[in-house]
């Protein structure tokens, strides 16, 4: 589904250069449900946004479903970002006086689809919020936002998800329920999801794990789900050896 290759990112900061990406090879599989940490700087963010056709990589080519968007013009992006990716944010990014409906209807209206709050209503009824679909965002609990978010991003049916750290404005229980949302949408749904995270415990919920510094990808390793450890009791999990590569590095970062 997703194809990398050679990938950099540059940008010019005044005179200097700062290399994001660094000749970045990945590929992703239809129905994965893989995270991408790394510590500040690492470039994580700068891969989610060339994946989700946000940004142009400088060098490199970018293949999604086939297609070599990398290569193609603004208005080709946004039909490839409408119609095939749905995202979620740390934010929310919700309108502030708009119903959870009318929200969730929102990107079906830029495709002309002629039956928006038919499909909105049935994208909210997935996320739990059948009875919340008149709620304006502050009449809503954090995780109640999150999940119109959410059915925001699939009411389109994307084949992708980029989840840029969903839980990061929730508590631990509020943040389980989301995951567990997260992963009924990829096991039952097949969606592929993606996260953008620093939280060990987002990317415990992940079957893979795929760690950067500076740039570049210096680990990608399966990973056992949080939710079927018990099963898998042994060695250390994808989600530990990037916790411990990330803290290396930050302590490696710190003045002396």
């Amino acid at each position: 589904m997703i194809k990398l290759r050679g990938v950099s990112k540059t940008y010019k900061m005044g005179s200097e250069e700062v290399h994001a990406l660094r000749r970045v090879d990945l590929d992703i599989n239809d129905g994965e449900f893989l995270a991408i940490m790394g510590p500040s700087g690492s470039g994580k963010s700068t891969l989610m946004n060339i994946i989700g056709c946000l940004d142009r990589p400088s060098t490199g080519a970018y293949s999604l479903d086939g297609l070599n968007v990398s290569k193609m013009g603004d208005a080709a992006l946004a039909k490839v970002r409408n119609r095939r990716l749905g995202f979620v944010f740390q934010s929310f990014n919700l309108l502030p006086r708009t119903s959870a409906i009318d929200q969730v209807a929102l990107p079906l209206a830029y495709r002309g689809v002629g039956n928006r709050k038919a499909l909105a209503k049935q994208a909210l009824r997935m996320v739990g919020l059948g009875s919340r679909m008149t709620h304006k965002p502050t009449q809503l609990s954090g995780g109640q936002q999150q999940r119109v978010a959410i059915a925001r991003a699939i009411v389109g049916r994307p084949t992708i998800i980029l989840a840029d750290e969903p839980t990061g404005a929730l508590d631990s229980k509020t943040s389980h329920d989301v995951m567990e949302l997260f992963r009924q949408l990829n096991e039952e749904r097949g969606i592929t999801i993606a996260f953008v995270t620093h939280e060990p415990d987002v990317a415990a919920w992940t079957r893979r794990i795929v760690s950067l510094r500076d740039g570049d990808i210096v680990s990608d390793t399966p990973n056992v789900p949080v939710y079927e450890r018990e099963q898998h009791a042994g060695p250390p999990t994808a989600v530990d050896t990037a916790v411990q590569s990330m803290m290396y590095s930050e302590e490696a970062e710190q003045p002396q």
